[in-house]
């Protein structure tokens, strides 16, 4: 994918025929980005003409030698691009055309600019933006743009309009704040001395009378009006604010802002109405942009902000349109986007999945690990309040960490033979703080299938709310046990102890982002960690340059949100470079290639196209309400969180009474290829391969056999009333009769290899776990113990809020809830029958009721939601359940349901309860209802053919 020189003009680019094809195209690619038409899910290139301009007009001012310049822009033009002057690399070409630019704007005569009209932000200080791509040396451009103008200032004083020597740089938080620091010219690693900026020690010394100022835009914010104050002074005045924010600076006027991560500090326009939502999707803070805004136009108004100079890699803005989610800053002069870095080597080349073995997706066709949160069982199950850090994760992201884990090994060995003292990051981006303890406590406690990965002190969890006020410089809320877990970290890396000492010391906040701002960098706190979990997107400032593996386990609604994901691992880890004749047949120094892989995240959200029909106008919606002076239909039930069953201390299991298990291949993901990818295609000529076929001595039998009984011990335990020996070896013998029984089902004969039967295991293993527990369960229960929900144990028919559907409805007599909103004619059906039929004194469609249980499917807790609520006329209340077709996730929702049913009538105080589902054929809703409607006792369902109850155990 490398075919530029990083540091010429390039001669290339690739251009994306289809998903799966790039054509090499000569020329340098003009400058565009992508609009997204988030209603037709369609996206066009547009071009950035006014750039191209630019582009056009600085190429002939260079030709012409750089005419209108002063004297010490040229010396430092020609300095800059000196190829004999004393400094360890060149300057990228990213770099020297953005300041180019930016001086050919300043001091170009007006000849050179005719024509070229810069649109403003709507305020009135002038801004400037130069769009380079993560890992293109944007704090490099900063120290260029300082060194220009200060020497000129104080060279040309009576230029004030030009050039000034007071600079005012803001930044989004401390971390990059402190990176920042570099561009103080009395700092150990100043970057003027690094990249010898200066041509001569005289311009050198000049410099250090640069009045220079870095803040993050938390100090923009206004001061809070003291309630309580005895003396109540009032709101800060102007004045007394910019005497506050620029301290020393306050004293100087016509002052340079410079503006790192810009696209944090955008005008909203009054007519542009943004949620925070929305913004959020951007990674936009919106009282952040408006804060920062706000403070920069107080400063000008007390002190005149000669210029604004915005740096940015991904400068966009919400428009408040549902059709296009964001749009480019207008003020951008300059452009170097991540394709172009990515054809110049100077960051790493994204891989994402093209194909595995197994099923794709079944409305893109893509690979299932192309877009993990897409899949409607990672979605419901990660989307979850309240789930408990050891709850498994679903099957198939549990199959993604051990395909990318398997991958992240080899890394490791390869690093660790070439002699890195940091070993490779996997950083995974997840939706939700509870996903994000289940994630750790996977690393952390057993579940992660490859031990390298089961590193403790080596996990990290960024705690968003402490990461937040850590970057503010705020206290968080106590947290002993995160707090631990930080300090565990320091202890175990091998660092030198009086580093410890001083990391000891540390308040959680300091600690974390020590810990984070560190990241691969020897001798910190972050030097070993190897395993980053966050919920935010990690900031811009966050910069380790060893993340070789991302899992994107969130939604990716926006496409400007995947490039910032995947830019938190696209720095480089060296910069060596190999002889290569380029695509021009010259032959040319390039950066060898370096790769990120990638799971979950995907490059491209959007189809090929210009755009769809409109969408059609909206449709009638019907108010469903719950009918307060229905109150005598009204349908209560007990909230039960769990199930728990407590089973004799002897465990048997008749083998013949049990059923197959099937475990289809084709559903479970054994191998990946991944290709590298540039704007949204994928490269398929340079595949390569995660194969664990390829790693034979990882799948031995044994492990499995205990992994398995581990993990049916853990599920046990707490209901089994003899000896923990006597479990762990009743469940040992009994998960190795499974092995070797017949009711493993691999339906095909390619897959009965012994390792590749082992693999199928290994990956299926919460699977089979839970068909052998449900086995024990039906066989051993001694009784059932419902756990009640201690927030809301009873839900209510009484209690559902008014809600609104465009679905088709069926008003009710004979329900407290006014409508039956239909899904299907079997639901129409149905509604009718308990709408006559005298036997039925109540019911409700269980929509939007709270009315939910849970249960175990492929090694993950899902949601279930039964279809009718019904109050029989002798006093019984009935759970029914309609299916057009049946499987095997629906049988074990049927079996939570009856193990729910048994426990709340074994508990008593909320009346008979029984359950029923009609199959394949409605009209026996008459029979089933027939049928319960006999007696007021309990009674068994009849609708599903072989009994499936727990027995005599109730």
């Amino acid at each position: 994918m490398i075919i530029n020189s990083p540091f010429e003009r390039p001669t290339h680019h690739w251009l994306r025929q289809s998903d799966n094809k790039l054509e090499l195209q000569t020329g340098r690619r003009p400058a565009g980005y992508e609009i997204f038409d988030t209603r037709n899910n369609t996206v066009r290139t547009v071009a950035l003409d006014l750039v191209n301009r630019i582009r056009e007009r600085v190429d002939a001012w260079r030709e012409a030698g750089y005419p209108g310049v002063t004297t010490v822009t040229r010396q430092l033009l020609e300095h800059w691009q000196d190829p004999n002057a004393s400094r360890q690399n060149a300057f990228y070409f990213c770099q020297i055309e953005a300041i180019e630019t930016l001086i050919w704007h300043v001091e170009a005569p007006p000849d050179h600019k005719q024509g070229i009209a810069i649109p403003g932000d709507g305020g009135v200080w002038e801004r400037l933006c130069s769009k380079m791509a993560t890992g293109s040396g944007k704090t490099t451009v900063m120290a260029m743009i300082i060194t220009w103008q200060v020497l000129n200032a104080l060279t040309y004083p009576k230029r004030n309009k030009d050039f000034s020597r007071t600079v005012f740089i803001v930044a989004p938080g401390l971390t990059v704040k402190e990176r920042l620091q570099v561009l103080r010219p009395g700092h150990p690693e100043n970057y003027y001395d690094t990249f010898g900026l200066c041509p001569n020690e005289g311009l050198r010394q000049k410099l250090n009378q640069v009045e220079l100022g870095i803040e993050n835009w938390h100090s923009l914010m206004p001061l809070k009006e003291q309630d309580r104050s005895v003396v109540k002074k009032g709101a800060e005045s102007d004045e007394a604010y910019v005497r506050r924010v620029l301290g020393k600076l306050s004293g100087y006027k016509d002052i340079l802002i410079i503006n790192d991560e810009a696209h944090h500090a955008y005008r909203k326009p009054a007519e542009v109405k943004v949620s925070k939502k929305d913004a959020e999707k951007l990674g936009i803070d919106l009282e952040e942009a408006t804060r920062w805004i706000e403070g920069l136009d107080r400063i000008h108004k007390m002190r005149r902000i000669s210029r604004c100079f915005d740096l940015s890699a991904t400068p966009f803005a919400p428009t408040g349109k549902t059709s296009t989610e964001s749009s480019l800053f207008e003020w951008v002069v300059s452009d170097f986007g991540l394709n172009d870095a990515i054809e110049a080597g100077l960051v790493k080349t994204p891989r994402v999945v093209i194909r595995d073995n197994a099923l794709p997706n079944a409305q893109t066709y893509r690979s299932k690990l192309y877009h993990l949160y897409r899949e409607p069982e990672v979605a419901e199950d990660l989307n979850r309040r309240g789930a408990e850090p050891h709850e498994p994760l679903p099957q198939i992201v549990q199959e993604a960490y051990t395909l990318l884990g398997a991958d992240w090994r080899e890394t490791l060995k390869a690093w660790q033979a070439s002699g890195h003292a940091s070993p490779p990051v996997m950083l995974t981006v997840c939706n939700r703080t509870e996903t994000a303890a289940r994630i750790e406590h996977y690393f952390r406690h057993g579940d992660a299938y490859w031990p390298e990965l089961k590193a403790p002190e080596k996990t990290l969890r960024v705690d968003s709310k402490v990461l937040d006020k850590a970057e503010i410089g705020e206290t968080a809320s106590s947290d002993k046990e995160y707090e631990a877990v930080l300090q565990a970290i320091v202890e175990a890396a091998n660092i030198p102890e009086a580093r410890k000492e001083l990391l000891r010391a540390m308040k959680k906040e300091e600690l974390l982002r020590a810990i984070v701002d560190n990241v691969g960098k020897r001798n910190t706190a972050g030097q070993d960690l190897q395993n980053v979990i966050s919920v935010a997107m990690l900031s811009e400032g966050w910069d380790a340059k060893n993340v070789t593996h991302i899992m994107g386990l969130r939604a990716f609604t926006s496409q400007l949100l995947c490039e910032q994901v995947i830019g938190r691992g696209l720095r480089r880890v060296s910069y060596d470079t190999e002889r290569v004749v380029c695509p021009d047949g010259i032959e040319r120094d390039l950066f060898l290639p370096e790769f990120v892989n990638v799971f979950g995240v995907p490059l491209s959200i959007f189809q090929d196209g210009e755009g769809g029909d409109p969408p059609p106008p909206p449709k009638h919606s019907t108010q469903i309400e719950s009918i307060k002076d229905r109150s005598e239909l009204e349908i209560a039930w007990p909230n039960v969180l769990r199930v728990d069953f407590v089973v004799r201390p002897e465990l048997v299991v008749d083998w013949s009474k049990v059923p197959p298990l099937k475990l289809d291949p084709a559903q479970i993901h054994v191998s990946a290829d991944m290709a590298p990818a540039l704007g949204g295609a994928a490269e398929l000529a340079k595949a390569v391969s995660i194969d664990l076929e390829k790693l034979p001595e990882e799948f031995r039998l044994q492990r499995l056999l205990f992994v398995a009984a581990r993990k049916a011990f853990e599920a046990l335990q707490h209901g089994f009333t003899g000896g923990r020996e006597s479990l762990i070896q009743q469940l040992i013998r009994l998960v190795e009769k499974f092995f070797n029984s017949d009711k493993l089902d691999i339906p095909s004969l390619f897959h009965q290899d012994p390792l590749r039967k082992r693999i199928l295991i290994a990956l299926s293993i919460d699977n089979i776990v839970q068909h052998v527990i449900e086995q024990v369960h039906q066989e051993n229960a001694e009784r059932l113990e419902p756990v009640f929900d201690p927030e809301f144990p009873i839900g209510s028919t009484r209690m559902m809020r008014t809600w609104y559907s465009t679905k088709p409805c069926l008003e009710t007599t004979k329900s407290q809830i006014s409508h039956v909103v239909v899904d299907s004619t079997w639901e129409h059906y149905t509604a009718q029958v308990l709408e006559k039929r005298e036997d039925v004194s109540a019911y409700a469609k269980n929509d939007h009721l709270g009315f939910q249980l849970h249960y175990l499917w492929r090694g993950a807790r899902r949601k279930y939601v039964p279809d009718f609520l019904i109050r029989l006329a002798n006093g019984k209340h009935l759970v029914l359940e309609i299916k057009g077709e049946d499987s095997d996730q629906n049988r074990s929702k049927r079996l939570a349901l009856d193990a729910w049913v048994r426990a709340v009538n074994a508990r008593g105080g909320f009346g008979t309860w029984c359950w029923d589902v009609v199959k394949a054929e409605p009209s026996k809703v008459d029979d089933v209802i027939g049928h319960h409607a006999k007696s007021a006792a309990h009674t068994e369902p009849t609708g599903e053919g072989v009994l499936l109850s727990l027995g005599g155990a109730v």
